[in-house]
């Protein structure tokens, strides 16, 4: 199936809220990611990710609409050479093999862009399909913390996967 990564744009809003506004997506997200998605939380989350120049947020279109998106976080300090990965799909593309060409797609994006060598992301541990995704991207599993995420009044496994840039 094929799909395109772009900036957001604030035509994307109604898209946004009608695929974002979705427990199964919500469950796998860290909070910030707002249940119910409103039009007000779309509306700032579009202005947020446009406003980075290069933006290292991008938007998955999906046959001519917004259907997800995926994001890299750079960090600071003594992680300055790393950026966190996130990303989203709308549910009825699950599993058709895009988030993991999208997830290619934007590591080559974040090296490009960014003075980083290692790029991770943290799945919940019960989130299998975002793990097989990373795996079929390259990532490595390099940890497993036993019950380090708090969501919806439980406690998860945080699952620590990561590329690095090669030499």
């Amino acid at each position: 199936m094929d799909f395109k990564l772009r900036p957001w744009t604030p035509a994307d809003l109604d898209s946004l809220v009608k695929y974002g506004n979705n427990p199964n997506i919500a469950q796998n997200m860290a909070d910030v990611f707002p249940h119910p998605y409103t039009q007000e939380k779309g509306m700032a989350f579009i202005q947020m990710a446009s406003s980075a120049t290069p933006p290292n947020i991008l938007c998955i279109e999906v046959d001519g609409e917004a259907a997800g998106g995926i994001g890299l976080h750079p960090q600071g300090d003594i992680y300055r050479k790393n950026a966190e990965m996130g990303y989203w799909l709308a549910e009825p593309y699950w599993g058709k093999g895009i988030i993991t060409k999208a997830i290619v797609q934007m590591v080559a994006y974040g090296f490009e862009h960014w003075d980083i060598s290692r790029i991770f992301a943290r799945p919940f541990g019960r989130n299998i399909g975002s793990q097989k995704a990373l795996e079929k991207a390259g990532f490595t599993l390099e940890a497993r913390l036993e019950k380090t995420f708090y969501k919806n009044g439980a406690y998860e496994d945080e699952l620590i996967y990561a590329v690095r840039k090669k030499a």
